[in-house]
């Protein structure tokens, strides 16, 4: 278990059957899903699952992957239209594996969108063929329970995309997404994103689904919040006795040991040791203070890491998971507090 160092993103298929949107769609009709929404959806049984795993490229993408000759729509745009768009799906994990001309593709194939403040652009139990990047706007995306009527999820804000969920995994709404602003979205098929952007997405997920089950901080989340996770994760690499983090210093990053292993030093007196699946940074995140120690890698380093504005936007405050694990917590902050 990790600590604080020691104080340790041309319609062809139809669009969601109940068109809530009452703003007018410029080039093409349009609707709207949720991307940072990892749609509590009813993906693949064995997706994200807590027990032995069946291979998700072979069970949630077979029929759904064969790819039929494909020309991509095009929407005329104003240079200034195609730089703005440009701009924020690169704000997306999802694009920014493109290349010039795969990007170009999606530029032109998007649709602009615009919707009033207090328009559904999404229900729950829907289906849906298009993902949308917002451009101007603010968006709440939530969900109906047992227990509760409108349950809030988050809100999304310009440069987030959703709806990419019911594309990779052809699966209702499991949100619903209302305009809390009038909004710009731009909309994109679900044909382009399956021929030019869903192979790197798909990659994406299941390279982190089985290293995200063996962290013990994470094992509380639910599926919704794991796919939020899994979309804005970066990775990096650090070399034997590499600095990843350094006492004294502002911290505003959370991060999870992928392969390898780290040291955590207090006034170069080691006081723990990092393994896969081990975490530290989150004391920072959550105290606003200082690091409490310098943590370096012990021979090569994975670590996958998520800054400060990425946890709050996509998991919300780190309190709400870290409440579902008081107790492991509590134990930790103990032991950390007697060894320093």
């Amino acid at each position: 278990m990790g600590v604080d160092a020691v104080h340790p993103k041309k319609s062809s298929g139809k669009e969601d059957k109940r068109k809530k949107t009452s703003g007018t769609s410029s080039g093409s009709e349009s609707e709207s899903d949720s991307d940072d929404v990892r749609d509590n959806i009813e993906i693949p049984k064995n997706f994200l699952a807590r027990g032995p795993r069946t291979s998700v490229s072979a069970e949630a993408y077979g029929a759904w992957n064969k790819m039929k000759d494909f020309t991509p729509p095009s929407y005329p745009k104003t240079k200034e239209q195609e730089k703005r768009i440009r701009e924020k799906l690169l704000e997306s994990f999802m694009f920014t594996s493109l290349d010039d001309d795969e990007l170009k593709t999606v530029i032109l194939a998007c649709v602009e969108t615009s919707v009033k403040k207090d328009t559904e652009i999404i229900t729950q139990g829907d289906n849906g063929d298009k993902l949308y990047i917002i451009d101007q706007g603010v968006v709440e995306c939530y969900k109906k329970t047992s227990t509760e009527p409108r349950k809030h999820l988050c809100d999304l804000n310009p440069g987030d995309a959703f709806g990419e969920l019911a594309l990779l995994y052809n699966c209702p709404r499991a949100a619903s997404v209302v305009a809390k602003t009038d909004c710009l979205l731009w909309a994109l098929d679900r044909e382009t994103f399956n021929h030019i952007v869903k192979g790197s997405a798909s990659k994406r997920i299941s390279t982190y689904e089985t290293f995200l089950k063996e962290v013990e901080i994470l094992k509380t989340m639910d599926v919704y919040e794991l796919n939020k996770l899994t979309m804005v994760l970066k990775s990096s690499i650090f070399e034997d006795g590499q600095e990843i983090i350094k006492q004294g210093e502002q911290g505003d990053t959370f991060y999870l040991i992928i392969t390898g292993n780290a040291v955590a030093l207090k006034d170069n007196v080691e006081v723990m040791s990092y393994k896969r699946g081990d975490y530290f940074g989150e004391l920072a995140l959550l105290r606003n203070t200082p690091r409490a120690a310098t943590v370096k890698a012990r021979g090569r380093c994975k670590v996958a890491y998520l800054d400060r504005k990425a946890f709050k936007r996509v998991l919300g405050p780190i309190e709400d998971i870290l409440k579902r694990n008081t107790d492991k917590y509590k134990t930790v902050i103990k032991k950390i507090t007697t060894k320093v």
